[in-house]
């Protein structure tokens, strides 16, 4: 397989989609590792497999549309495979295999057919005590933004997914690249108060435009960086309840096609009313209780 991502919008031939069936039991509150899942099981509402996978079915459907070629993880029997994105990450032609947090470990296997399908000198492993995962990479061409959390209580916290060691290997990895990290505020039981993964805060959507949560960043220079590179006409801000429902957390098809929460109104006729895309609208508030959404479930490997 020939892998090539340079970017999170360019037209997309080949991805992985999780996977919604055999999830298993809702976890308990001490098992969750991120706050919109510790939140849902306190108050009821985590999803069950069968809202899952109606809302990921339609999301398939919207790829097979587009002409996507779509590969789905092999099934493991009771295991939450949702969340593709975290697993491993592609950037130019090279796969990166994550190390995920040790409640997530067994999902790797469950790659091993697509690990299969590229040349072995274009998979890389990180290094010992180098964590990084898929939704704190983002890709824009020459740049690469990186979600971190660098404070000395890491350790501590079950969002903190992602550390300056993996930072700096992707530096030596990709020296030709521009990496920027940014800093993200971390809680482990508020999902308003914290931000799980870059692509919880910020997403690139077109050639030119970005969505943002101000407030994500632990830093505001890195918020105003972020301004520079885009400029403050091509932002679209949420608001706290709109990160909270995960309005950053789209995915790109192409550069003029974008799929979006049917229930992100405000962000949805702005994309298409004002930036000009088509936005395949669809359910996937149900996902959105287990702590991710669109780019969460899916590992893109092939854009034009």
């Amino acid at each position: 397989m020939n892998l090539n991502i340079q970017n999170e919008t360019a037209e997309l031939k080949a991805v992985v989609l999780g996977q919604a069936l055999s999830m298993g039991n809702k976890p308990s509150l001490a098992e969750t590792y991120d706050a919109r899942s510790h939140e849902s099981i306190k108050l009821g509402i985590y999803p069950g497999e069968d809202l899952v996978d109606k809302e990921m079915t339609a999301f398939e459907q919207v790829l097979i549309k587009h002409r996507v070629e779509i590969l789905r993880p092999y099934l493991i029997p009771d295991c939450n495979q949702v969340f593709a994105r975290d697993v491993g990450f592609v950037i130019e032609d090279k796969l990166i295999i994550s190390n995920i947090i040790p409640a997530r470990e067994g999902e790797q296997e469950a790659y091993k057919m697509l690990y299969d399908q590229v040349a072995f000198n274009k998979k890389f492993n990180l290094p010992e005590h180098a964590h990084v995962e898929g939704g704190d990479v983002v890709l824009y061409n020459d740049m690469i933004f990186v979600g971190l959390y660098t404070q000395e209580d890491y350790p501590q916290f079950k969002t903190a997914r992602t550390n300056f060691k993996a930072f700096n290997f992707l530096v030596d990895l990709f020296p030709h690249k521009h990496f920027i990290p940014l800093e993200l505020k971390k809680h482990d039981s508020d999902p308003r108060q914290g931000i799980l993964h870059l692509d919880c805060t910020f997403m690139p959507v077109n050639d030119t435009k970005a969505i943002i949560y101000k407030k994500g960043f632990k830093f505001q220079k890195d918020y105003e960086r972020l301004l520079d590179i885009f400029g403050q006409e091509n932002i679209f801000e949420i608001t706290q309840e709109e990160m909270y429902a995960m309005n950053s957390n789209v995915f790109s098809i192409s550069p003029n096609v974008v799929v979006s929460e049917e229930r992100f109104t405000r962000l949805n006729k702005h994309m298409q009313e004002v930036w000009g895309m088509t936005v395949e609208a669809i359910p996937y508030h149900e996902i959105s209780k287990m702590g991710g959404l669109l780019r969460c479930s899916t590992l893109p490997l092939i854009r034009k």
